[in-house]
């Protein structure tokens, strides 16, 4: 089973006990990225992660986008991107941008 397939794994039986979930996917990276386009992130409504969509500060906003994403059901297209000066203090380490795009799981 690959990682995306897991992370959908854990989304599936978390929403089948009942709890809302979201998933966070990467759709396109410009530059160096810490991971590709179709790297997944699940969210609960309760706050358990599984998988990763960057690291650092962008997946605390992409969990709290996702939580949003639960509550209102209407989905969300994120862009993030920092020069490579100020892509540490961001928790873009290797600079570069990405684009994260954040449903509910029905």
């Amino acid at each position: 089973m690959s990682d995306s397939e897991d992370v959908l794994a854990t989304a599936a039986a978390w929403r089948a006990a009942g709890e809302p979930v979201a998933i966070a996917t990467v759709v396109e990276t410009w530059g160096s990225s810490p991971r590709p386009a179709g790297s997944r992130l699940a969210v609960s409504a309760s706050g358990r992660l599984a998988g990763s969509v960057s690291g650092g500060c962008i997946e605390g906003a992409v969990a709290d986008a996702a939580k949003q994403t639960m509550t209102s059901g209407t989905p969300q297209l994120l862009d993030f991107g920092i020069s490579d000066e100020r892509a540490w203090e961001v928790g873009l380490a290797c600079g570069g941008k990405l684009k994260v795009f954040v449903e509910k799981l029905s």
